[in-house]
């Protein structure tokens, strides 16, 4: 999830005509790319959650699978709950703090959460569900009398 997140940032960032001048995608430490300059700072930030989103989302549809799907929510999940902590934090250098401070309007922030929350947290909790419920079990037609019960 981190790595899809960040590329989005990444990504966005180039297209948008950032120079780079670091990412960090180490799993002991909160991801991070900085660009500098960057022409167009809220594309760069809204980038990575919402390829963080698209990208697993956009796989499931292709893909069709279960797990596929449980992962595409799951980043769901991730992204919004992301999002809205790190507003409820207020530290600078996260993604919330530093869209509102680029001129991201707040509506937009909340409704994005709030779609991907529910959303997510719906999908992933019925594929939680699925992926650890016993396995159905095929009924077994009883022995015809003819063949003597055996």
């Amino acid at each position: 999830m981190t790595v899809v997140h960040e590329s989005g940032h990444i990504a966005c960032g180039w297209g948008a005509g950032g120079t780079l001048c670091e990412a960090d995608v180490a799993p002991w430490h909160l991801p991070h790319s900085s660009f500098d300059p960057d022409p167009q700072p809220l594309v760069t930030l809204w980038g990575g959650p919402v390829l963080g989103v698209g990208v697993p989302l956009a796989f499931a549809i292709l893909v069709r699978r279960g797990w596929m799907w449980f992962i595409a929510y799951f980043c769901m999940l991730a992204n919004g709950s992301y999002l809205a902590t790190a507003w409820v934090s207020g530290e600078r250098d996260l993604d919330t703090p530093r869209l509102l401070q680029q001129g991201a309007h707040p509506a937009a922030i909340v409704l994005f959460c709030v779609l991907t929350i529910a959303g997510g947290y719906i999908g992933f909790r019925n594929r939680c569900i699925r992926a650890l419920s016993p396995a159905r079990q095929i009924p077994v037609e009883p022995r015809a009398a003819a063949d003597g019960g055996m």
